[in-house]
């Protein structure tokens, strides 16, 4: 079980690994979803790359129109003793993100405001530093230089804002190739699924072989619609072949049937004639004669026990019916039993025979199968082996089964020993040679027939047993009273 498990899992996961296992619908998803991501990663990154310009060079133009407000509203005066002083006129510039500090012309400072941390030493120009835009002007009147100004401002909101912004677009980005492959799936769901009606319907006809079914139609006429126009051609085509096959066949079978039929009366006339020659050559002198009139019977008594299988399964295949009559299983069996006794030898035969099992059926066919199962256990046991009979309900079945010890059937072989023409030779086999191999085919067949079945098994004694399981008569359905007709 955990092999299995294991087995799966990696079957699971070569299919993820490699695209080309995965379903049509999943593929064109993955396409679409690709072409989706990619165009919206060019897309996003172009857009995300100018609003973050955009953005950069309106901050720092706002800087720089804050330092020139400050070159018009801050005065530098400078006493005649003491340090130059400045003198704010309106620094409206102010807030509680920028630093504001003033130079006098030796680059003393000489006033500051709250905050200025963080602004270092004033360099000329617009510079970055520590989290903080900053820009160094000159302070001048009438063309005399008084000092000098050094403006910052906080650059965290700008940051901010710009990580908003893509984080905006990779989430676009993420949401649109989501949505892409959604909707690809869904769209290749719902084109797929003609596909997967035809997949169906060639699946059910596959398993119930029966090429007369149809095709279901697409509603439009497309390269799917075309498919299943071409698969149902392909139907319609085998199903005629199939109704020429079974005709042919069916010809044969009866064909098969009527010249085994016809083959039985020059048989009989031959037997009667061999048998009356045989017993006309009794006297001294003739014992060669007799060798080979003996010899002859023989062979034609097994041409007739040949030609009587295959007429019986010949009438089987053709499906020749003919009305069963209700009859008494149990009687049936105890009548093959004296039959098929003599026949045993020194073998131990018990029965287990002690009530009625009214079926509905052939006696005549009821009475072959169990001879022929009887006959069987008798060719393939040695002699003192024992052989039961026994006859029994169960629910609503009549169980016939015939067991022995001999040395039993194969397990391989149990599910082929009711074909014809297969033959269980081996040590233990009394018979080798005389059998045609079509016994326990008859067997299968009458107890399918009389819609029973038929099975190969162990015995408790150690070696075979057959069930035949046909049903009682007062379970038997009522539209199966009539059945194949095997003599």
């Amino acid at each position: 079980m955990v092999a299995a498990a294991r087995t799966s899992t990696a079957a699971w996961l070569r299919r993820v690994v490699h695209p080309r296992a995965w379903p049509v619908r999943w593929r064109i998803a993955a396409v679409s979803a690709g072409l989706t991501l990619a165009i919206l990663m060019v897309f996003g990154g172009v857009i995300g790359q100018i609003a973050t310009t955009r953005i950069r060079d309106d901050f720092n133009g706002e800087v720089h129109s804050a330092v020139e407000s400050l070159q018009r509203e801050l005065h530098i005066e400078i006493p005649l003793v003491g340090r130059p002083q400045p003198v704010p006129r309106q620094l409206s510039v102010l807030t509680e993100d920028t630093s504001l500090r003033v130079f006098d012309r030796a680059g003393e400072e000489i006033g500051h405001s709250k905050h200025t941390a963080g602004l270092g030493r004033p360099k000329r120009g617009i510079v970055e530093e520590n989290g903080m835009r900053i820009e160094t002007a000159v302070l001048s009147e009438a063309g005399v230089i008084k000092g000098y100004v050094q403006y910052g401002r906080s650059t965290e909101h700008v940051d901010d804002t710009i990580a908003r912004i893509w984080f905006l677009i990779v989430a676009g980005v993420l949401g649109g190739t989501l949505l892409a492959c959604l909707a690809g799936v869904a769209i290749a769901s719902r084109a797929m699924r003609p596909i997967a009606q035809l997949t169906a319907s060639a699946r059910r006809i596959s398993e119930t072989r029966d090429p007369s079914q149809h095709m279901p139609t697409p509603p439009v006429e497309d390269e799917v619609g075309e498919l299943a126009e071409t698969l149902e051609r392909m139907l319609r085509s085998l199903d005629a072949a199939r109704s020429e096959r079974e005709q042919a066949l069916q010809q044969q079978r009866e064909f098969v049937a009527d010249a085994s039929h016809e083959l039985r009366t020059p048989l009989t006339s031959v037997l009667a004639n061999l048998e009356l020659l045989q017993a006309s050559l009794g006297g001294p002198g003739q014992a060669e004669d007799r060798e080979v009139v003996d010899s002859a019977l023989r062979s034609s008594k097994r041409m007739s026990r040949l030609v009587s299988d295959l007429l019986l399964l010949a009438r089987a295949d053709a499906g020749r019916l003919a009305p069963h009559r209700r009859c008494d299983l149990a009687e049936i069996a105890g009548e093959a039993a004296a039959e098929a006794a003599p026949l045993m030898g020194e073998r131990h035969f018990e029965i287990d025979n002690d009530r009625p099992l009214r079926v509905e059926g052939s006696a005549d066919e009821l009475h072959r199968m169990v001879l022929n199962l009887l006959d069987n256990a008798t060719r393939h046991t040695q002699e003192g082996a024992t052989i039961q009979l026994a006859l029994a309900q169960q629910g609503d079945y009549a169980v016939v089964e015939v067991g022995d010890d001999g040395p039993g059937i194969p397990a391989a072989m149990r599910t082929q020993i009711f074909d014809r023409f297969v033959r269980g030779e081996g040590p233990a086999d009394t018979a080798r040679g005389t059998g045609t191999g079509l016994g326990l085919a008859i067997v299968s067949a009458v107890a399918t027939s009389h819609h029973g079945t038929v099975e190969a098994t162990e015995s408790p004694l150690g070696g075979a047993l057959f069930r035949a399981r046909i049903p009682i008569a007062d379970s038997a359905p009522a539209e199966k009273k009539h059945s194949r007709a095997l003599f």
